[in-house]
């Protein structure tokens, strides 16, 4: 059933067959496939088509740090000056959800905003299909596909004044669904070209997303190309962190994308080849086995730390490995953090605080420009004249841009744990203390779940404590978290 022109004649016939098909007369109509099916999956779900309203998830104080790090904060700009001034025009308001379907953002009509918190349809609420049965938002993240849904075709009657269009936007690396995007307004404001408009602008918000992952693309290609063709001509790939292939050699002899598993150090390629897969501060290096980088010149030359967690340092140097001890990887860490240079007596201070010599500064960096040449340690003053990233920064950058889910992700663990030198210490404590704040700050169940397993987070008491508040009663999960908060508490 279409909505027709008009809307008061289409209520009532589309409430006839609510009210047939919920009798179990099938004899008066039958609504819609795409509803029939929504309203089978909700029912299915426990919803009772005399509930009120949706359940309310975030508070309004935890909405600000949740929007900051969704991927469709970016595009939210281009949304308000497509959508809004029609919502408000057309009195309708415009919602915009995660892809679990939590409205995140709420703009349009002031004259209806009053009404849409009577129900429910304001930010921090859920609208998935299991939370409160079929409606725009829910239904569109269910099929993937734009929806409309129009008065008692929602399965609560609470809704059937109501006339809703949405539609979802994607992930224009991964393809998953990022979040919907919904126009919804009383039941005379039904409009069959609101299908159209709210598509093409979800769209719109999937091109602008391509444009700046092609942006990101680009910096991390520009950052990591010296590994890549220091290979000489050998077979290797720069892939990004989700499995994307970059760039590659021989052209044309790579897929689009591969799957990685978590600390796999080799792939099988569609055309059974092998790779070594080498892991930079973002993404990978693929290289044949047995291939090895010849010496390059600065500033072609490239280096990738890898520096956070338990295991050995490691860097990555011209797309070749090479672990380091304690003392080498002290240094690199410190000059990659001042990029401007540093004199002898300044790095003897970050080093080793007071007490550092300058001669033992000297005899170190003379090892270190015997492993990655003195084309790359420059000194007068020490520096690294080559293109530089590491897990660290990639962390401290995810902290500063707000990409909290980004940052946790890419931290394995403490920054040089087995290190004392004070310079190493403070940055170990900044990304320590900020990524745990920045967690905390987010609420967000999945995060606090991922942080409470995370090496900075297992033993962190508050954190179990808010994560076990949080957390449904029916979560799986919830019996681990709650155990290990009770031994945590035994422990304090």
């Amino acid at each position: 059933m279409s909505t027709e022109s008009d809307p008061i004649a289409q209520f009532r016939l589309l409430s006839q067959v609510f009210d047939a098909v919920l009798a179990g007369d099938d004899d008066r109509g039958v609504p819609r496939p795409i509803v029939s099916e929504s309203w089978q999956r909700s029912l299915a779900a426990d919803i009772d088509p005399e509930s009120r309203t949706p359940p309310v998830v975030y508070r309004s104080a935890d909405l600000p740090d949740i929007r900051a790090a969704h991927p469709l904060n970016a595009v939210m700009p281009l949304l308000r000056s497509t959508l809004v001034s029609i919502a408000d025009e057309a009195m309708h308001v415009m919602l915009v959800t995660d892809a679990e379907g939590h409205i995140l953002w709420r703009d349009g009509a002031a004259k209806l905003l009053a009404d849409a918190d009577g129900v429910g349809l304001f930010p921090g609420t859920q609208w998935s299909e299991d939370a409160i049965g079929t409606n725009a938002m829910g239904t569109t993240l269910a099929v993937d596909a734009p929806v409309q849904i129009h008065s008692a075709e929602h399965l609560v009657r609470t809704y059937h004044t109501w006339t809703c269009v949405a539609a979802p936007v994607h992930d224009p690396d991964t393809g998953g669904i990022l979040g919907a995007i919904d126009i919804s307004g009383p039941l005379h404001t039904a409009h069959p070209a609101l299908v159209q408009l709210v598509a093409a602008t979800a769209q719109l918000a999937e091109n602008q997303l391509r444009v700046r992952l092609a942006i990101a693309d680009e910096r991390l290609r520009m950052r990591n190309m010296p590994h890549l063709t220091s290979l000489r001509g050998a077979a290797g790939a720069l892939v990004t962190p989700t499995g994307r292939i970059l760039a590659g050699e021989p052209y044309g002899w790579w897929p689009e994308r591969i799957t990685l598993d978590e600390g796999e150090d080799r792939v099988v390629l569609a055309n059974g080849r092998e790779m070594l897969v080498e892991p930079l501060a973002e993404g990978y290096l693929l290289r044949a086995p047995g291939s090895s980088s010849a010496p390059a010149q600065a500033p072609d030359t490239a280096l990738t730390l890898r520096f956070l967690g338990d295991g050995a340092p490691n860097v990555l140097f011209n797309g070749r490995s090479i672990p380091l001890t304690l003392r080498p990887a002290e240094i690199l860490a410190t000059l990659a953090l001042h990029p401007e240079g540093l004199t002898a007596e300044r790095l003897a201070l970050l080093l080793y605080g007071d007490d550092g010599n300058q001669t033992t500064v000297r005899g170190e960096i003379h090892r270190l420009r015997a492993l990655i040449g003195a084309d790359v340690l420059r000194t007068r003053p020490y520096r690294l004249a080559a293109t530089v990233d590491s897990d660290f920064g990639t962390v401290r950058r995810a902290l500063q841009a707000g990409r909290v889910e980004a940052a946790l992700r890419a931290c394995p663990g403490s920054l040089l744990p087995r290190s004392d030198a004070p310079e190493i210490r403070e940055v170990r404590e900044e990304l320590a203390v900020g990524l745990r704040r920045a967690v905390l700050d987010a609420d967000d169940v999945d995060l606090l779940h991922a942080f409470a397993g995370h090496p900075s987070g297992i033993a962190d008491l508050e954190v179990h404590d808010r994560l076990v508040e949080r957390m449904p009663v029916g979560d799986p999960r919830r019996p681990v978290v709650v155990s290990r908060r009770t031994r945590l508490l035994a422990e304090h």
